[in-house]
């Protein structure tokens, strides 16, 4: 007999699921928290009964069980020069791997800097905390080292060491696209970074990025331009004009910023410049947003799903006490498509 839901609250209760299983609701509690051992036989009846009651423990009856409140934060300011689709990605990949753990996710977006995770410590909400956005000097980071509850970082500060930090190796990804820029005869490359406020505020993936792109242009005396470009398209078209200003001789571009995308695509034909006859172009951003493009790009992977599963599963392994690698860099991918190609003959 499956009993009537509790007529205060609407919902199956601890008692509902005790006494269908025929058991005191102790050992209903004992079976969730697994702090006594129950038998096989009378542990089978409970679960069998959570299962036909539909019954969900509340968080805070699990937390006092466990002494953990089964939810993490993740915190993830949102400032300006984001480009908020790509990064809610990255979010949906810790919310998702998260239930796989049986853990919710608290999204703290204020830019409250270490006083953020000051209050967060102190009111014990959540066991464990996901940062993203990490600047190279990063305001939060002695405060992080001074809390008792574990962390994982999405992003890598100047500093690392005794962090647990995993990222895309950004540094390599603005290899990467000069490489393959070069590899196809261009000999005069640029950046069309992301907003000026994401360098302003010693972002770590952006500094990185553009850092990468010029040092291995110099490497291959490749003549290089790289900046920030905002994101309206009055702004691309004044950036990509400057820039051919500069370098009317250019042929090769890469674009750190997913949201000018188009808009950059646009500029360079209200210039007289096709792509790839005359620029090939190489984006750093999310598989979808390439193959949406006219033409498809060529593209660095930016892997927000393999990267917010591995801080998920790092902080569930600091949470059980296990050793962890201090950083995890996953290398870059390229993918060649429609937008690069041999660099134009020189015109005679």
């Amino acid at each position: 007999m499956i009993p009537r839901r509790s007529q205060r609250t609407g919902v199956i209760t601890i008692l509902d699921v005790a006494r269908h299983a025929g058991v005191a609701p102790s050992t209903v509690s004992y079976v969730l928290s697994g702090k006594r051992t129950i038998s096989a036989g009378t542990r089978a009846r409970v679960l069998a009964s959570i299962r036909t009651l539909n019954y969900h423990p509340h968080a805070g009856a699990r937390a006092l069980a466990s002494n953990r409140a089964n939810v993490i934060a993740l915190v993830l300011p949102l400032r300006a020069g984001m480009h908020v689709p790509v990064v809610m990605q990255f979010a949906v990949s810790v919310v998702t791997t998260a239930r796989e753990f049986d853990q919710d996710v608290l999204l703290m977006t204020a830019d409250e800097g270490p006083d953020g995770l000051r209050r967060m410590d102190a009111s014990a909400l959540v066991d464990g905390l996901i940062l993203m956005d990490v600047e190279l000097n990063d305001a939060r980071i002695p405060l992080l080292c001074e809390l008792d509850r574990p962390s994982v970082l999405i992003g890598f500060p100047a500093e690392p060491d005794g962090l647990t930090c995993v990222d895309l190796d950004f540094y390599r990804a603005g290899q990467v696209c000069v490489e393959h820029l070069a590899r196809l005869g261009h000999r005069e490359v640029a950046l069309i970074g992301a907003p000026r406020a994401v360098y302003e505020r010693g972002t770590g993936f952006a500094r990185r990025t553009m850092t990468g792109f010029l040092d291995l242009a110099a490497t291959l005396n490749l003549a290089a331009d790289a900046g920030p470009c905002e994101e309206d398209p009055v702004a691309v078209e004044q950036r990509v004009g400057e820039v051919l200003a500069r370098r009317p001789s250019l042929t090769g571009l890469v674009v750190h910023n997913e949201a000018v995308v188009d808009q950059l695509l646009a500029a360079l034909l209200a210039h007289g410049r096709r792509v790839p006859e005359d620029v090939s172009v190489v984006a750093i951003c999310p598989d979808g947003l390439a193959l949406r493009a006219t033409p498809a790009l060529t593209s660095v992977l930016i892997p927000a799903e393999e990267v917010g599963t591995q801080a998920v599963r790092l902080l569930m392994r600091k949470l059980a006490g296990e050793a962890v690698p201090d950083s995890s860099l996953l290398p870059p991918r390229l993918t060649v498509r429609d937008s690069t190609a041999a660099a134009p003959l020189p015109a005679r």
